[in-house]
């Protein structure tokens, strides 16, 4: 691969990761959302999340397989009791953390 390919290539995949988040950002900007959509927006982040963590708290590997006495799903429980109840994000890692270690050694 030549320079001049190899800069081409980082130009598009720059411009392939940028125009994507900045079009709708410029576009909306000056734009009042409705309630609905704004509200609606703000529950994208906790479902990218449970999208995220779901398949690891309730799936076992190669193959999925549904199962509900995992180590990771039983620290998960008191770890959310404790972020609904505080709201601290150090004090959820450190139970969640401690409910992991002891359940590992435990089980």
């Amino acid at each position: 691969m030549s320079s001049r390919d190899f800069l081409f290539l980082m130009i598009a995949m720059g411009a392939v990761t940028y125009l994507p988040r900045m079009i709708p950002l410029v576009m909306l900007s000056r734009r009042a959302l409705p309630p609905w959509f704004a509200e609606w927006l703000e529950l994208i982040p906790a479902a990218i999340l449970s999208a995220l963590i779901a398949p690891t708290l309730f799936a076992q590997s190669a193959p999925r397989i549904f199962t509900l006495g995992k180590i990771e799903l039983l620290a998960a429980i008191p770890a959310l009791l404790c972020a609904v109840k505080t709201r601290s994000l150090a004090g959820t890692v450190v139970v969640g953390m401690l409910c992991y270690w002891v359940l590992g050694l435990v089980m």
